[in-house]
């Protein structure tokens, strides 16, 4: 079992950036496959970027206004989400989580919130124009 803990949010004007950190415990990140996901009032929980066990990103396919890299630091045991060029519509609570490894059913399984099975209790990003 892993926990997993969120930092990083805050409040930041239009066009910044932020790097939120996602540290894990009680398991390494590495077992996993991690993700994070934004939820804002209102609004369901929105997939943003995946990572999996073997080190492989990927990237929400649909349009969104920030730009997203996600790494990890296997030293640190933490995954990061850099965001940059962030738009008051980004304003959100930002979760990171993790899955067993999906295997062969990566491809169908990775944007899902339901298929992760741990979380953590987010991370406030709140964006001013």
């Amino acid at each position: 079992q892993v926990q997993l803990g969120e930092s990083g949010g805050g409040l930041v004007q239009a066009g910044g950036s932020l790097t939120l950190s996602c540290a894990a415990s009680g398991r390494t990140f590495g077992s996993y496959d991690m993700a994070w996901f934004r939820q804002a009032p209102g609004k369901e929980r929105q997939f943003l970027a995946a990572l999996t066990r073997t080190g492989s990103s990927t990237y929400s396919a649909r349009r969104v206004k920030a730009e997203f890299t996600i790494f990890g630091d296997n030293a640190k045991n933490t995954v990061y989400l850099r965001i940059t060029n962030l738009k008051p519509e980004d304003t959100a609570l930002y979760y990171c989580a993790a899955a067993e490894p999906f295997g062969r059913n990566y491809e169908t399984d990775y944007p899902r919130a339901q298929k992760y099975d741990y979380w953590g209790q987010g991370t406030q990003v709140t964006v001013s124009s």
